[in-house]
């Protein structure tokens, strides 16, 4: 089985979402949109035919589809894709950007917060394959959801979790571990002090809870392949 992750820019890669996937029995092929993550144009790879593969994941990105003027050299492309991929049955995991991508590709919208959330946050509502977290939270940005989405958790952001026919888009980041998490903050650390967060503080509390995240985002990515990927 062939497993298809879409990198937007360094920084962003599946890390514990792909190992999982490879665990249940998913090789990986990466797709970098931007190789750079200060030139949103980059050398965009080209997503050709969804059914190539067996499953998708869409992992975030530090740019913004609220004004997609500056990455409009991929972003059309890649929302025809995961439009083609839900087409022909193909599952799609939307991680943070990649879940507002499904939203917008499918009938969605997508918004500016009035504040961003960035910090392990739990899950108030949740269905019984998502364990409630905490899950880290960063992102600038919300989405609303196809009108036709089961919207399965939502927080005073908005809506967190919705499912679409083989469909499953989180607004969190499954994915991180501690070296992630400290790589983003050496990028854009900045980001932090206007919501009040410290970076040193926001990395002991990913540390101290790395363990039970990479279980959780285990279940997550379980759930994901025999429930949500299985469906009819």
């Amino acid at each position: 089985m062939r497993a298809l992750v879409i990198v937007h820019e360094p920084g962003g890669e599946s890390v514990l979402v792909g190992d999982r996937l490879t665990h249940h029995g998913y090789t990986l092929d990466e797709a970098f949109i931007c190789s750079d993550m200060g030139d949103p144009h980059g050398s965009a790879a080209r997503l050709t035919d969804p059914s190539e593969w067996d499953l998708v994941a869409v992992m975030g990105s530090t740019h913004s589809l609220v004004d997609p003027t500056p990455i409009a050299a991929w972003i059309d492309d890649e929302l025809d894709f995961l439009r083609r991929a839900d087409d022909v049955g193909v599952p799609v995991l939307g991680v943070c950007f990649g879940a507002q991508a499904l939203a917008a590709a499918h009938g969605g919208s997508v918004h500016r917060l009035d504040r961003s959330q960035i910090g392990w946050f739990p899950q108030a509502d949740h269905p019984t394959g998502l364990p409630p977290g905490p899950w880290l939270e960063w992102h600038h940005d919300g989405f609303v959801p196809p009108a036709a989405a089961d919207v399965l958790a939502r927080d005073e952001w908005g809506a967190q979790v919705f499912t679409l026919r083989r469909n499953l888009a989180v607004q969190f980041h499954p994915e991180v571990t501690p070296a992630h998490v400290s790589g983003w903050i050496e990028g854009v650390g900045h980001e932090l002090s206007d919501v009040g967060v410290s970076a040193a503080e926001l990395l002991d509390q990913t540390e101290a809870l790395a363990a039970d995240a990479a279980r959780r985002t285990a279940a997550l990515v379980d759930w994901f392949v025999t429930d949500v990927a299985a469906r009819p």
